[in-house]
């Protein structure tokens, strides 16, 4: 037993119902690195085992009670001193007293909301986990397990294809097409591009996926953009009435769930970025946001019934609901609907019927003036 009571005088182990039947799910932890941990969905129970155990025989363990609590936070790395409850649930276990042997303690939380994926990103990490708390008169012990946790889609009766006229006035026009706007995490993007006009000389062509994390509100909101893959798709120079055709595979690169507006924390969003080069160097692109959905094996009686729909899904309808209820419908983007769409995609300025492209200086960075040539 630790001198004056002070240490560590017992281990607690907690083990899970079913760990070894249990799918795992690999999750990035936040230095970067990988672990494998037991997955569960919205709905189900999580049950198990603690066992604690003393480090010396004969030895005893006063305490002030024992407890587990089941925990989703959110926690933003810039604020590191507050984490974000959005689920907690307590249970005790043993009430103050002595221990004298190893004991174990059965727990269960029966149906357990979990209306949000895990995610761990550049400035934020959202997490499930246990923790036992064994409240002692001087420093409690603390165990914590964590948990991978992923939602479920069902797949979208409604999935409209993206269609849009894009250039450069009198310069470059082309026509970009997709075949949906909403993708699995093991899709295929199939589309094709579409050359109506070329007048600069253009000598490569390729088209990126973009992750944009975006975390915290008003003057504490940070962005950070990560290219996910990127794909050589023309090489060489186009002529007039060419069609390139695309075909992006999904599955093998580590992508998540759309996110929006989690918890009012952050948001995960994916865009697919279509840049052209030209022989002085000088690029040009256009960003189309997409909606990725993690499909299920099998749809799950708590995903159709869950009285919490995250906000981040797509319900029956293909259609992403906010918090409020709203169903946020997505339609077909025409040359004659260009103006709406750039509303709706970051705001992007047009000046003429047709959408104008932007010239980058370099990866991701935008060109002051206009790229109108």
């Amino acid at each position: 037993m630790s001198f004056f009571g002070f240490g560590q005088s017992a281990d607690i182990d907690i083990r899970l119902d079913g760990a070894d039947t249990r799918k795992t799910a690999e999750i990035k932890t936040e230095d970067g690195k990988k672990e494998r941990l037991l997955l569960y969905y919205d709905g189900e129970t999580v049950s198990g085992t603690v066992n604690i155990s003393l480090r010396k025989a004969g030895s005893k363990l006063e305490h002030h009670g024992i407890k587990i609590e089941f925990i989703g936070q959110i926690e933003l790395f810039y604020d590191r001193g507050n984490h974000h409850e959005f689920t907690s649930l307590v249970k005790e276990l043993a009430r103050p007293g002595e221990m004298i042997t190893n004991t174990s303690y059965r727990f269960e939380f029966a149906c357990v909301e979990k209306p949000f994926e895990v995610y761990t990103g550049s400035n934020v990490r959202l997490r499930y986990f246990l923790r036992v708390t064994v409240v002692r008169r001087l420093a409690d012990l603390v165990k914590e397990l964590d948990i991978a946790v992923h939602t479920l889609s069902s797949y979208p009766e409604m999935n409209n294809s993206i269609k849009m006229e894009v250039g450069i006035e009198d310069c470059l026009h082309i026509e970009f097409e997709y075949n949906k706007s909403k993708y699995h995490l093991k899709d295929v993007i199939v589309g094709k591009i579409y050359f109506l006009l070329v007048r600069i000389k253009i000598k490569h062509m390729e088209i990126a996926i973009i992750k944009r994390e975006t975390t915290g509100m008003g003057n504490n909101t940070f962005t950070e953009n990560e290219t996910i893959a990127k794909y050589e798709i023309m090489d060489g120079a186009p002529v007039r009435g060419e069609s390139i055709p695309i075909r992006v595979f999904l599955a093998g690169y580590e992508l998540t769930p759309t996110m929006r507006d989690i918890n009012k924390k952050f948001s995960v969003r994916y865009f697919l970025n279509l840049v052209l080069m030209d022989t002085e160097d000088r690029r040009y692109f256009k960003q189309q946001e997409i909606t990725l959905w993690r499909k299920g094996e099998k749809q799950r009686k708590s995903q159709l019934h869950s009285p919490h729909l995250p906000s981040h899904l797509v319900n029956s309808n293909g259609n992403l609901i906010d918090d409020s209820g709203n169903q946020n419908v997505q339609n077909d983007v025409t040359p004659n609907a260009v103006s709406s769409e750039s509303e709706s995609n970051e705001n992007q300025p047009h000046e003429n019927s047709i959408e104008n492209m932007k010239r980058e200086e370099a990866d991701g960075q935008t060109a002051n003036n206009d790229t109108q040539r």
